[in-house]
């Protein structure tokens, strides 16, 4: 099975960026899709963005299109999340989720994960 390790959160100004990182071990982490979350305090763990195997193709929650960016790096095991323009209500945990049987990168339901990393922790300053 796969293990998942995020890294690369912190605290950052608003207007800032940060790239996490997913790094696996025990797999290929090419043979899963995998996607980025996050949970804020109170909330609902939400979908941020997914990649696919081959990493043809990305999707993305409509709130963070164009801020985020979602990409792999075969060779170093590990999924990337690039994140921009950051603000304040960016503040959460980012977790790392993986399946090998997700056909689709188009969903954003969390149950469809059956691997989840530990979280890394983003705090985004006014």
């Amino acid at each position: 099975q796969v293990h998942l390790v995020e890294s690369g959160g912190g605290l950052v100004q608003a207007g800032g960026s940060l790239r996490l990182s997913c790094t696996a071990s025990g797999r290929t982490l090419s043979s899963y899709t995998t996607g980025w979350f996050r949970q804020a305090p109170g909330k609902e763990r939400e979908f941020v963005a997914a990649i696919s195997r081959n990493s043809v193709n990305t999707y993305y929650s409509d709130s963070l299109k164009g801020r985020f960016t979602i990409s792999r790096d075969n060779a170093k095991n590990t999924v990337y999340l690039q994140m921009n323009s950051l603000k304040p209500e960016d503040t959460a945990v980012y977790y790392c989720a993986a399946d090998p049987w997700l056909g689709s990168v188009r969903t954003a339901d969390k149950d469809e994960y059956d691997y989840w990393g530990q979280g890394t922790q983003v705090t985004v300053s006014s």
